[in-house]
């Protein structure tokens, strides 16, 4: 049992509770059951199993689509073990029912009906996914259950790298770069770096395990800069400083009044400094002022979107259209190349659900991120969601990454979203959230 000081210091998570919830979780069936539906839904089996193509195509086959149905089955366990605790945490998420109506609605237009209604399915149990994990585990245990994932993934990235350095390391496009167990060095950077603040914030929440936790959070910190991903790097440095920023502001009221400001006034002063001075954020990027052809793709995607304002073109399909016709057509004619996404996430709602759909997930967003904000002050999942937040938010600038079907970064979206917004475990499952906020 720890000692340690904390900002939540008398309440059920540190040195209490939290410690002894912590003891023997690992050997949990539920929990070994998360951490395999994470796994798979991390796509880190996909570009081993069947190589760099088949990996980034948008429509990858079916055997592949067939290996994530094993997650949906243990989403849907899970449910079974807490129904009566998911229906009102989804109750409580109105803006997340929003962008499921609209993904269904998206097959009644959409340019390939077939394929929609298919990732209409796996959106479902993907989101499901999130949901039931943010209602089944308590704070300190959901930060475990992701950090062991996020350990899984970095321990066998460095042994693919050591053992396999034909699959781990880049050869054709960024020669020498690390890739770990995915096809691209931005999207093993992106999967380390959440994987970093999300094992910082376990090392602070289970304070019986922080050693182990802060172990695995330097390894993945190492793995973000062996991937040479300058986007990683940026994301992570925010993600570090917003952890500790909750570390400072859950002191009390005066530390938080003050940190508040000072966030807000170093917010100000980058972004002053960026808009004044554009070029600076491309050399620290090291990127064109393209964003190496993003705003080619933006551009044309545009003109798509111009097309069908209010519907776009139906969920999940759009980057998986063939032949020679067609607006992704237009879209690889103008960009001189062949995306496999818009690159930024609020676009890809537009293209794929039009007005509607970008505007429910815009909402989602906000109502997510306010309650993250209100958790600063009261809540001890601030140190989880701040950072993955803070992280997140960048990456929707260059990355889709909202409302993707078989996606990590989408269920702990959604895990975060409903263990904000709702209750935690009360008895050895659930507890009601305004119990929390009175225990400190």
């Amino acid at each position: 049992m720890s000692t340690s000081a904390s900002p939540y210091d008398g309440g059920p998570y540190e040195g209490g509770m939290l410690a002894q919830q912590g003891q023997g979780l690992v050997g949990r069936p539920t929990t070994i059951a998360a951490i395999v539906m994470l796994l798979i839904f991390s796509h880190a089996w996909v570009y081993p199993l069947v190589g760099g193509e088949a990996a980034d195509a948008a429509d990858p086959g079916s055997v592949v689509r067939a290996l994530y149905f094993p997650a949906y089955l243990i989403g849907g366990a899970i449910f079974l073990q807490s129904a009566r605790d998911v229906f009102p945490a989804i109750a409580r998420q109105p803006f997340l029912i929003a962008i499921a109506l609209v993904v269904a609605l998206s097959v009644t237009w959409s340019i390939s009906p077939e394929q929609t209604a298919r990732r209409a399915f796996a959106f479902y149990f993907t989101t499901l996914a999130g949901v039931v994990i943010g209602v089944r585990f308590r704070w300190a245990q959901l930060a475990e259950v992701l950090a062991a994932t996020f350990a899984i993934l970095a321990v066998l990235s460095l042994l693919t790298v050591v053992l396999f350095p034909s699959v781990g390391i880049m050869s054709t496009i960024f020669p020498g770069a690390w890739c770990g167990l995915w096809s691209e060095k931005n999207t093993f950077g992106g999967n380390m770096t959440m994987g970093a603040v999300i094992m910082l914030a376990a090392s602070i929440l289970n304070p019986q395990r922080r050693l182990v936790w802060c172990g695995f959070a330097a390894l993945a910190i190492f793995l973000v800069l062996m991937s040479t991903s300058k986007t990683a790097l940026i994301c992570l440095l925010p993600g570090l400083g917003a952890l500790a920023f909750v570390s400072v502001a859950g002191r009390g009221p005066t530390w938080g009044v003050v940190s508040g400001w000072l966030l807000v006034l170093v917010a100000t002063a980058v972004a002053a400094t960026l808009l004044l001075n554009p070029d600076l954020l491309f050399s620290l990027v090291g990127k064109d002022a393209t964003f190496t052809g993003r705003t080619k793709i933006w551009t044309a995607a545009m003109r798509q979107v111009a097309e069908r304002p209010w519907t776009g073109y139906g969920y999940g399909v759009f980057w998986a259209q063939k032949g020679g016709w067609g607006p992704l057509a237009w879209i690889i004619a103008e960009a001189g190349f062949k995306p496999q996404h818009a690159h930024n996430t609020w676009l890809e709602q537009l293209i794929a659900m039009g007005v509607l759909g970008l505007t429910a997930f815009s909402l989602f967003f906000i109502q997510t991120i306010i309650s993250c904000a209100v958790a600063v002050f009261r809540n001890p999942g601030a140190y989880l969601a701040l950072p993955f937040f803070v992280a997140y938010s960048l990456t929707t600038l260059t990355e889709s990454v909202g409302a993707v079907y078989n996606d990590l970064t989408w269920v702990i979206f959604c895990a975060f979203a409903v263990a904000l917004a709702g209750r935690k475990a009360r008895g050895d499952d659930f507890e009601p959230e305004e119990a929390e906020a009175e225990a400190y």
